[in-house]
């Protein structure tokens, strides 16, 4: 028994392996999205094609999609939010941060997908990247000869500015 990568705490076999192996379809779009993050940390890329819609199937490339998936680090799936998508909704939008290791860097993929049931069935349609906030630094501003908020006892910019 092997825990699902799309971290839910369920077994592989009970959560993502049936609806990736086609044995069931997904019943909602959080469950549609947690199985793609699967596909893409098992290397599925029949699965990511034919969960994608088809009015977007003309660009998609699978072996691409297949060797930057193998080569990939999986890490994590932090589902943020959810809009409609149940199983009684047409359209979803899931919210998520994919996790994931590449080229020896980590990278965190910040998405709001979109999702649309045709006959029954969940399909992606796009997403929008969400960009990372700013952040702002809440303390004063040190200036040149203030003491080094380091607390080395040092003129700021002799201490830390300096190096």
């Amino acid at each position: 028994m092997s825990q699902c990568p799309c971290q839910s705490g369920k077994d592989y076999a009970e959560c993502c392996g049936p609806i990736i192996e086609g044995e069931r379809p997904a019943a909602t779009a959080e469950a549609l999205m947690r199985s793609r993050y699967s596909a893409f940390a098992k290397a599925a890329p029949e699965y990511l094609e034919t969960s994608l819609h088809p009015d977007h199937r003309s660009d998609y490339d699978a072996s691409a999609t297949k060797k930057w998936s193998e080569d990939s680090q999986w890490s994590g799936l932090e589902i943020i939010a959810t809009e409609a998508g149940g199983e009684n909704d047409d359209t979803g939008m899931v919210e998520f941060i994919a996790s994931y290791r590449y080229n020896g860097g980590h990278h965190r993929h910040h998405e709001k997908a979109s999702f649309e049931k045709v006959d029954g069935i969940w399909y992606y349609t796009d997403g929008d990247i969400v960009p990372p906030g700013t952040v702002r630094n809440a303390n004063p501003k040190v200036g040149r000869n203030d003491p080094c908020p380091c607390g080395s006892g040092k003129k700021y910019k002799k201490c830390c500015m300096a190096g």
